[in-house]
């Protein structure tokens, strides 16, 4: 099928590229020349495993192309995939801006025939109308028809569906989750586009792309429009609001001598519990969860309802990245004028994302208190995205880091910390404290090297 994906970050640029490699013909629009650029050499603006392989190979094959003319994307693609940010804005709303502004174009460029345009981005509740009839607004400016917008369109021969298509993608694990998804979730009111939907996803719910083909086909959810959209905030929210139901319990273990890490495992045991997202810490960040989580609360307020169980999610999230700051106080006392060393910036590990990420807090916390602080990141020290942070000094190996520091707080779990020179890490510290504050590392092989370890409840 020949598809049209609207903006290249994370959603959208996986998005097109795997669909791609699946076989189909797809156009990637965006704004940013240098971007475009970029991706026409086959490179990736991300950091994401396997996508710069991918996106190699449907380009070699021809399947996948890059511009910034969104009307030759318009005019190619049979679907077309909304997919540019939905930042949030102060009020804890999403800044539409960006949706609103291609639902105008793709209505300025639309000619003959029938197409169905895609909500790919994380739109708020009831977008589905809003976009269909921002679409019409280009329609009719386009052409400066009189009479109303769907007699305009009509006259023109223009018809299409919006269909909303919320993704479920994990970064760092963005391309296989494209190809191994739990569910494809789509809301139309209109059986032919839900069919051109299921058409263009049949290689990835065949499995003929996934790790084990010999599983199901992918379970696939039709739903109204509004459903769609609720339930992209509804599993994000629930997934947010279990790491702060454990980080909660965290924190009452630390106080009464138990540890977490043990009463995670034995909770998730429970097959109506389960052991993912049980991990206790310093809490989440990133660009869903936050979002998600807060456009929730703000939809709930609109509508009247207070929505009591959600902002008490996001409070144990803000007050958790202060457990941090706590634990360095109690090990040395007066932080003004340590030296604390961030192992990880990242908010996550297998990416380059840095928004809301609890580094960024602890950061500012530190400084605040007068400390010095470093940090070492397997990608933000490789790629020089830590020059532009400031308050902190991003060094090149993790030795470098421990050198002249008073204590070390692990805040991305990357695979690679498994496996560092503790030992001589601890050797070229002013006193070898770890605050692990992913629960990741080995706490007897911390202590063999000599750090004095702390953990997220674990007395």
């Amino acid at each position: 099928m020949r598809v049209c994906v609207i903006g290249t970050g994370y959603v959208g640029l996986v998005t097109g590229a795997c669909l791609a490699y699946t076989g189909h013909h797809v156009i990637c629009v965006d704004n940013n020349e240098e971007k475009v650029k970029l991706m026409k050499s086959g490179r990736s603006p991300i950091y994401e495993p396997g996508l710069s392989e991918i996106m190699q190979e449907a380009s070699e094959a021809g399947r996948l192309e890059f511009t910034t003319d969104l009307e030759y994307g318009v005019s190619h693609g049979e679907i077309l995939f909304i997919a540019v940010g939905t930042p949030p804005l102060p009020t804890g709303e999403s800044d539409t801006r960006y949706v609103e502004a291609v639902a105008r174009g793709i209505g300025a460029h639309l000619d003959k025939g029938y197409k169905v345009i895609v909500n790919k981005s994380t739109v708020p509740i009831g977008s589905g109308d809003w976009v269909r009839m921002i679409v019409l607004d280009g329609v009719t400016e386009r052409h400066q028809q009189e009479g109303s917008k769907d007699e305009t369109a009509k006259k023109l021969g223009v018809e299409f569906d919006v269909v909303s298509n919320p993704e479920f993608l994990r970064e760092g694990s963005a391309v296989y989750d494209t190809f191994n998804p739990d569910r494809i979730v789509l809301g139309s009111n209109n059986p032919r586009a839900l069919k051109m939907m299921e058409e263009l996803y049949q290689p990835i719910i065949q499995r003929k792309f996934a790790e084990d083909a010999s599983l199901p086909p992918v379970p696939v959810v039709l739903t109204d429009i509004s459903s769609a959209e609720m339930i992209k905030y509804a599993a994000n929210a629930f997934l947010a609001t279990k790491i702060s139901f454990i980080n909660e319990i965290a924190n009452v273990c630390d106080r009464v001598g138990a540890d977490v890490v043990q009463v995670a495992k034995g909770m998730g045991l429970d097959s109506r519990i389960g052991t993912k997202f049980l991990q206790a810490g310093i809490g989440w960040g990133g660009s869903c969860f936050p979002k998600d989580v807060s456009a929730m609360v703000h939809t709930a307020d609109d509508y009247g309802y207070d929505a009591q169980l959600l902002k008490a999610a996001i409070e144990v999230n803000k007050r958790q990245r202060q457990i941090a700051i706590e634990k360095l106080q109690h090990e040395l006392k007066i932080l003004k004028g340590k030296t604390v060393g961030l192992l990880g910036l990242t908010f996550k590990p297998d990416t380059d994302d840095m928004r809301d990420a609890p580094a960024l807090n602890l950061i500012e916390q530190l400084n605040r208190l007068g400390a010095k602080v470093k940090a070492y990141d397997p990608i933000v020290s490789q790629t020089g995205i830590g020059q532009g942070l400031s308050g902190v000094l991003v060094e090149t190996d993790p030795e470098r880091l421990a050198d002249g520091c008073d204590a070390l707080v692990l805040v991305t779990d990357w695979q690679q910390f498994l496996s560092l020179n503790y030992e001589k890490m601890a050797q070229l510290m002013n006193h070898a404290v770890m605050i692990d504050g992913r629960n990741f590392l080995d706490r007897e092989q911390l202590q063999k090297a000599g750090f004095r370890y702390v953990g997220i409840g674990r007395s």
